[in-house]
């Protein structure tokens, strides 16, 4: 059985590398910052960053439009949006009950990295706009789901129970990868001083690192995190086989691009 990947040009390359980057940094500045340089405008890099990305969101968005996907593929990248946007507030994320992101997985796998990295920034925009979800957090989350969608598509060959079994074993590490991921935009806001959570500007990378860590087994990790990465495994076990099915159906009949056998 073969699948058809959609294709990912040079240019999408480059601009999904750039979007990567300074998504990486808006994360990843708590880490960074060092006195007297950065500390000054420590504070203000996480919304230089949201700021930017749905700029270079959009730059991808472009070059991928205008080259490789098609009007099938568009349309298969709106079902698939608006069935995650649907699906999300049936979880709202109570306790960790996360119903979207085993779509992303299985996407992602069928259709290839790039379909899920915009697949991911796509279904979480449709959701907050339906939910009312709107705010500072949002960049941040479209970005860790773009993520999750993309390593979906990097994932090895492999087929049947085989595959399941690995989906299901991403599924559940990618779900504590996205919760750490959120943590880091909001934590070094939250805590305060004086406590061993706390984010200390300027600190040495290992000591905020250890803080932060401490932060996500006191908060997220036992709740949120587990109970998303219980929610995408059972998913994707439960529902995974029939969705690859109909998904790959779908490549097949549209032919996105030439195939590409999985072992």
């Amino acid at each position: 059985m073969k699948a058809r990947l959609l294709g990912f040009g040079t240019r999408s390359t480059i601009a999904l590398t750039l979007v990567s980057a300074a998504g990486s940094m808006m994360f990843l500045w708590p880490f960074l910052v060092t006195p007297p340089s950065g500390l000054a405008h420590g504070h203000d890099a996480p919304f230089l960053f949201a700021a930017l990305l749905p700029c270079l969101i959009a730059v991808l968005l472009s070059e991928m439009t205008g080259g490789r996907m098609d009007t099938k593929a568009i349309a298969m990248l709106g079902v698939l949006s608006a069935i995650g946007a649907a699906l999300r507030p049936m979880g709202a994320g109570t306790a960790g009950l996360e119903t979207v992101f085993f779509l992303l997985v299985l996407g992602g796998r069928v259709y290839g990295p790039g379909f899920g990295f915009v697949l991911g920034s796509t279904t979480l925009f449709a959701s907050a706009v339906i939910t009312g979800g709107i705010g500072p957090w949002l960049p941040f989350q479209m970005l860790a789901a773009s993520w999750v969608g993309m390593g979906a598509g990097l994932l090895p060959p492999a087929r049947g129970r085989r595959e399941i079994a690995l989906l299901a074993a991403y599924g559940a590490a990618s779900a504590f990868a996205y919760g750490m991921l959120l943590n880091l935009w909001f934590w070094p806001f939250t805590t305060g001083t004086g406590n061993q959570l706390s984010y200390v500007a300027g600190a040495p990378v290992a000591e905020n690192l250890h803080r932060f860590v401490l932060f996500t087994l006191a908060t997220s990790m036992w709740g949120w995190d587990m109970g998303r990465a219980i929610t995408n495994a059972v998913a994707i076990v439960v529902l995974g086989p029939a969705v690859l099915l109909t998904l790959r159906r779908a490549s097949r009949r549209a032919g996105f691009s030439a195939p590409v056998s999985f072992a």
